[in-house]
C-alpha cells in the first residue's frame, strides 16, 4: 500500500506543478523501492529463521534419538545382567534341589532299610513262635 505524498498548494506554487509532481513521483518510487527491499529482506530473514529452526529441530531430534539409543543400550545391559543373575540363581537352586533330592533319597533308602530290618526281625519272632508252637503241639500229640 504505497503512501502518496501530497503537498500544500503553496508548495506547488513555489516549486511549480511539474517539479512538485516529479518530487511526488520520486518519493513514491523511493517508497516502493524501500518497501520491496524491506519485503525481500524480511523474506530472506524468515527463510534463514525457518532453516535455522529446522536445523535446530533436527539436531534436537538427533540428540533425543541418541539419548534413547543410550538408554536402550543401558536397559539391554541391565536386562542382560539381571538375566545372567537369574540364570545363576536358577542354576544354584537346581544344584541345591539335586543335593536335597540326593539327601532325601539317602534318607528314604535308610528308612526303608530300617523298616526292612525291623520287619525281618518281627517275621523271625513270629516264625520262631509259630514253629515252637507247632513243634510243641506235635510233641504233645506224640506223647499221647
Amino acid at each position: 500500500m504505497p503512501i502518496t505524498a501530497n503537498f500544500s498548494a503553496a508548495f506547488y506554487e513555489r516549486l511549480g506543478h511539474d517539479i512538485a509532481e516529479e518530487l511526488v513521483e520520486f518519493l513514491n518510487r523511493l517508497d516502493a523501492t524501500y518497501r520491496t527491499d524491506l519485503r525481500e529482506m524480511n523474506e530472506l530473514n524468515f527463510q534463514r529463521f525457518t532453516a535455522n529452526v529446522g536445523q535446530r529441530f533436527a539436531e534436537a531430534d538427533l540428540k533425543v534419538e541418541q539419548r534413547f539409543a543410550q538408554l536402550d543400550m543401558k536397559l539391554e545391559q541391565r536386562f542382560a545382567r539381571a538375566d545372567l543373575k537369574f540364570e545363576q540363581r536358577v542354576g544354584e537352586l537346581r544344584a541345591e534341589m539335586a543335593e536335597m533330592r540326593g539327601e532325601l533319597r539317602g534318607e528314604f533308602r535308610s528308612a526303608v532299610a530300617q523298616s526292612e530290618s525291623k520287619l525281618i526281625r518281627w517275621m523271625f519272632v513270629f516264625w520262631t513262635g509259630s514253629t515252637l508252637t507247632i513243634v510243641g503241639t506235635m510233641l504233645a500229640l506224640l506223647k499221647l
